[in-house]
């Protein structure tokens, strides 16, 4: 967590990262994150979120989007600024204030991640994290389940077009529990969120299923960017 100094005061951001991944096994997809093993002190050998100082002449969200470059090698579309954490005893020496920013990646985005000292965890799954990553990690969490109620944010996971399972999916592995398929089906289409294609999901062995997009028309003042 380098941090470029003003007045005493360290300033860093980091990024916590959201996707849906498998392990190919027939438990399906769930909530993952990257981490970064820090390779110098203070914390060398812990894991911790991907992030970086902040330059002179770059924007917040720049700065965000540069330092997931160079650790991850992740470019999502989906960014936002989540809350900064600034406790005076949140890291040794020089008190450092970190502009945390999330993201939500697609499958497609997330296979983009690399790097030696890169791996993705199980949310539910974390090593023993530096700083206090563990708490950012626990607050990005609290934010996305409650934003995922009220708004369309889902659609960040996914592609443009998407079936209905693939976004029950996303709600199951975000809320930690199992949705009745019947019943999301019938809350989906009854609040006009999505609408079809007029396509469907090639390569299953049953009847394809129906695509879908999420309906711009609709008006969500929440919808993601």
């Amino acid at each position: 967590m380098a941090a470029e100094v003003q007045d005493g005061v360290s300033l860093a951001v980091s990024t916590v990262i959201f996707a849906l991944r498998s392990d190919g096994d027939d438990a399906g997809a769930s909530l993952r994150v990257p981490l970064v093993r820090r390779i110098r002190e203070p914390f060398q050998g812990r894991w911790a979120l991907p992030g970086g100082p902040i330059g002179r002449r770059e924007s917040l969200a720049e700065a965000a989007r540069r330092s997931l470059l160079e650790t991850t090698h992740l470019t999502p579309t989906y960014l936002e600024q989540l809350y900064a954490f600034g406790e005076a005893d949140r890291a040794p020496g020089d008190r450092v204030v970190s502009i945390v920013y999330w993201a939500l990646v697609r499958p497609d985005e997330a296979d983009q991640a690399a790097g030696e000292n890169v791996r993705w965890f199980a949310e539910g799954e974390l090593p023993d994290l530096a700083f206090d990553h563990d708490r950012i990690i626990d607050y990005a969490l609290r934010r996305l389940r409650t934003k995922l109620e009220y708004s369309r944010i889902a659609h960040a996971f996914l592609g443009e077009t998407f079936t209905l399972a693939e976004l029950r999916q996303v709600h199951e592995a975000v809320l930690q529990k199992q949705l009745d398929p019947a019943n999301f089906r019938r809350q989906i289409e009854s609040a006009n969120a999505v609408v079809p294609t007029g396509g469907v999901r090639l390569g299953g062995r049953n009847r394809p299923p129906r695509l879908y997009r999420y309906n711009a028309g609709a008006g969500d003042p929440n919808a993601t960017p």
